[in-house]
Order: C-alpha cells, then structure tokens, then sequence
C-alpha cells in the first residue's frame, strides 16, 4: 500500500468530473481523477451525443420523403445499422480520447479504476493504493434504473441500444420521460414498429401539458402505439444471448404481448452504491443521491458533489456549471453558489420540445398570468403535404410583464429555445419581445408576433 498526497482526488469521468479537475489544475491544485469505465461518463459515451446522432439518423427518411414533394427524385432509402453502429462507436472513441487528452494536457493524475472513500481525507484505489487529499468531489453520475417486475433483468436499458447487435422489428419502451420519448421517436425513425407504454395518463409528466399533447400527437403520427395508465406486471422470456431479444410483456392490465425487444426507460438512479459515502458521513437523500448545498457542499467536511449523482437538475451543462462554481469557490477564492434557475432544456423527440421556465400550470398557481400561444402548420412541411404541428407558447405575468415561460414544440426547438432562454433568463417582459423585429418567413417569428393572449387566468 502506498500513499500520496493531493490538493482534490475527483471520482468520475463524467462532464462535471472532467472540467472541475481540469479547471482546479488550471488553479495550480494538485489533482487526480479516478474513473472505473470509459472517461467522458453518461453525456459522451452513453447519453447525450450517441443519442443525438442517432436522432440525426433518424431523422434522414422524413427528409428523403419530403424532399421527393420538393421535386428531388430520391431512390428508395435503406438504413445499415451495423454500419452506423461501427461509425458512431469511432465517434465515441475519438471524443473519450479527446476527454483524457484535456485531463492530460493539465497535468491531472488519471486512475484507470474504481475509488472509494477510505476514512477522512483520503481515497482507496482498486488496486489498493489510497491516496491522501485535502478535498474529494464526488462526480459519479447516475445509471439506468429497472423496476422491482419479475424478468426485469431480461429487459434492455437506455444503456443498451447503443450497441445493439440488430434493430429489433417490433419494441416496447416502457417510461414516459424525456428518455422513454426520446428513445421510441428514434427508433420508430429508424423503422421500428414501437410502442410506448407509460402508467401515467400522459407523457413527459411536469412539462407544460399543451406542450406534452402536441409531442404525443407527433409520436403517434410517426407510427408509435401510446398505451397509457399500464406498467410491466413480468417480462419473460430466455435468458443470455444478446440484445435485443424476443420478450413476452404480461402488463397490470393482465394482457401479455410479444416484441422483438422491451426497453425499459423508468428512471435513472445515482452511482453511490458501495462508494462508502454513508462511513463518512455524506447522507443521501430516500432515493441514494447525494445531498449537496447550494455550494455543492456534502454533509461531510472535505466532500462535495456535482452532477447527476445529488440528483438536483440532471443535465450535462448543469453538471458542468456546477463543476465551473465549485472550482471557483474553493480554488480561485470567489465564492459562487450554483444557479438552478430557469434552466433551457430540449427534449430531442420528432417533434422536438425546448423549453425554459415555468409550465402554464405552474405559473397559474404562482399568480395572475396570459398566455400567449399559436399552432401552426409551418411553411416547410405544410408545402410537402404533412399534418404536422408547431407550437410557440409564452407564459407572460400579469403584473410584471415578465415572461415566465417559454415553450416551443418544432424542428430544432432546441436551437430556438436556447437563443429564448437568454431573454427569460434577463427578465424580459412580454412588450421587450414585441419590441423586436420578426424574421420572415419563420417559424420562430411568431414568438414576437403574437398580440392577444388565448387564456388568462
């Protein structure tokens, strides 16, 4: 056993991990980073960039269909996922490298393996080195979680479809998250026959509900079975073998059903099992997420947390800023405390949904407001003959005029609703957006275009 000494020992690779041990490095700390599997965590192995390129994959025969009403003569379009597995996996080797090359670049010490706390001040290697360290930032992420039905384990999760060996022809995805959403839209794009089955009587619960019912009726007009109020009982079917496989669902309405492959999108739980964060003394809240302050402070002296695995806002740049605010805090002596506060997101679905602010519903609780909301078929599609939707919505307060709100359902809401976060975040009232010139023609432009509201309360 030997022991060394450190300013701050990071455990995990993730996002959030990475930039704080890079950006205290840069500080002149002493820095190590342990991380047992592959180093960029969920966002660039697992989650966020692999879905986002197959979302573009996916997204390839609504444009060789509507191309074709634009008068392009288009070859019928076959999609080779063995080959698209292959390039999405370099992908994801040449972004790890660049990850561990940046943690190299500043001079961070990198263990190849798992960490865990060994008593105050220190940290244990797998292969029993522990080495000494001033502060521990615990930055492990979280992991796919599966329900407590019979065969459960027979199930892929979001983990899984990455590396498929096939496309299954038929798949149940079960969940109504932005995850369960996300993934049924690719795969359908891909051309799967998929069915999304969720116990609640809607999809994507605490999102504004207008908005929920026009992405619900975008998934069922790409093709997808919503079955809703229903969730796994047992899944059975034969063990071993590789993903995806045939299943058998028996579901809490006593009806069994047979896919080429069941998904299992219910959730995701924090990496704190077995780390010996409890020993010393980091309390975790009823779900296993780490409790941390607004200064991502633990309960224990010497310990923080960022990312997924407090469970606070579970997003890559959340983990990032809260990473950025840390280093601030206790390295370059200014303190930062982090900024949970009307954070932009996009759920990355056909149709897309972006987001930023307060819910239609919530701001009706808050007090007296106007919304402000338009559905239309945009230019583009409406030319190619498509019934698809958009939507450009803005919770305004009464009082104050400010904008709560902003949600848009559409191709790359997510671009949109991040330049329509800048505004929200600033303050801006309803008249500061009116104020500016519309962008003609767009989709976007009915953001300021929009005189009269449609419901006030």
């Amino acid at each position: 056993m030997s022991r060394q000494e450190v300013d701050l020992f990071v455990i995990g690779g993730g996002s959030g991990g990475v930039r704080a041990a890079r950006m205290a490095a840069a500080a002149g700390a002493r820095v190590a980073l342990a991380e047992d599997s592959r180093m960029g965590g969920t966002c660039v192995i697992r989650g966020c960039v692999p879905k986002k390129l197959m979302v573009f994959a996916a997204s390839v025969p609504g444009m060789v269909g509507e191309a074709r009403s634009y008068g392009w003569d288009m070859g019928a379009a076959t999609f080779d996922w063995p080959r698209f597995r292959g390039l999405l996996a370099a992908e994801l080797d040449r972004l790890e490298s660049v990850y561990r090359g940046l943690l190299e670049g500043s001079g961070v010490e990198i263990h190849d393996q798992r960490a865990v706390l060994d008593g105050p001040g220190a940290v244990r290697l797998a292969d029993g080195r522990v080495i000494r360290t001033a502060r521990i930032l615990i930055a492990t992420g979280g992991r796919p979680s599966r329900p407590d039905v019979p065969g459960a384990e027979l199930a892929m999760v979001s983990d899984d479809i990455f590396t498929l060996d096939h496309l299954p022809e038929s798949l149940l995805v079960v969940g109504g998250g932005y995850i369960a959403c996300e993934m049924a839209s690719i795969l359908a794009g891909l051309g799967v026959r998929v069915t999304l089955m969720h116990r609640a009587p809607k999809i994507l619960r605490g999102f504004d509900e207008e908005a929920r019912d026009l992405v619900a009726e975008g998934l069922r007009a790409r093709g997808i079975t919503l079955i809703a109020g229903r969730e796994p009982a047992a899944i059975e079917g034969e063990p071993g073998g590789v993903q995806p496989r045939p299943l058998r669902l028996r579901d809490s309405a006593g009806e069994a059903t047979d896919y080429g492959g069941v998904l299992l999108a219910t959730g995701r739980d924090a990496n704190t099992s077995g780390m010996g964060l409890e020993a010393a003394g980091v309390a975790l809240d009823e779900w296993g997420a780490v409790v941390a302050d607004d200064h991502s402070r633990t309960s224990a002296p010497g310990i923080w947390a960022v990312g997924d695995v407090t469970d606070r806002v579970n997003l890559t740049p959340v983990a990032i800023r809260e990473a950025m605010a840390f280093v601030e805090t206790e390295f370059r002596d200014n303190p930062v405390p982090v900024d949970h506060d009307l954070i932009p997101s996009a759920v990355f679905t056909d149709p897309e949904f972006g987001t930023v602010g307060l819910t239609e519903e919530e701001a009706r609780k808050a007090g007296p407001v106007e919304i402000y909301a338009t559905t239309f078929r945009p230019m583009r599609s409406a030319f190619a003959g498509s019934p698809a939707r958009v939507m450009m919505k803005l919770v305004v307060a009464t009082d104050t005029r400010r904008v709560l709100g902003c949600h848009i359902v559409a191709p790359e809401a997510g671009e949109m609703i991040q330049l329509a976060g800048i505004a929200v975040k600033m303050g801006a009232t309803k008249e500061d957006f009116d104020r500016v010139c519309a962008v003609h023609p767009t989709m976007a432009e009915e953001l300021v275009t929009m005189r009269e509201p449609v419901r006030t309360y």
